[in-house]
């Protein structure tokens, strides 16, 4: 069997506990991020849109920190958006101030809904520790 990590940041067991789910699997150096939300820690969904794509991007950092990588070390990331198209200017906006440009393959997809309503973007990636 492979020899995998699970990777649980401390302000992410509760979510853990309730979904019964890993934010991050490391298996090597890589690490495979489940989709990130912007939500609190108590779990509850950050209603401004800006605010909640900060705290998706800011749930994706704590996720990659507790796995020894860092936004840099994203080799790929997939993002999944509800109302894409009037949400997109603005999540890029925030990408583009958090997260390092022309760093990794990405791909957006427009979706009906997510896992909790009011959810706008699930952030999902693949890091390679240095």
């Amino acid at each position: 069997m492979t020899e995998r990590q699970i990777i649980v940041p401390d302000s992410m067991k509760l979510l853990c506990e309730r979904a019964g789910y890993a934010p991050a699997v490391k298996v090597g150096k890589t690490l495979y991020c489940a989709g990130q939300v912007g939500r609190t820690p108590e779990l509850a969904v950050i209603e401004d849109p800006e605010q909640q794509f900060l705290a998706a991007w800011e749930n994706l950092r704590l996720v990659l920190e507790a796995g020894g990588c860092e936004f840099e070390d994203v080799v790929e990331m997939t993002t999944y958006h509800v109302d894409i198209h009037q949400h997109m200017p603005m999540f890029r906006r925030v990408k583009d101030e958090v997260f390092p440009r022309n760093t990794c393959a990405w791909t957006c997809v427009g979706v009906v809904e997510l896992a909790r309503p009011g959810l706008l973007v699930e952030i999902k990636c693949i890091a390679v520790a240095r």
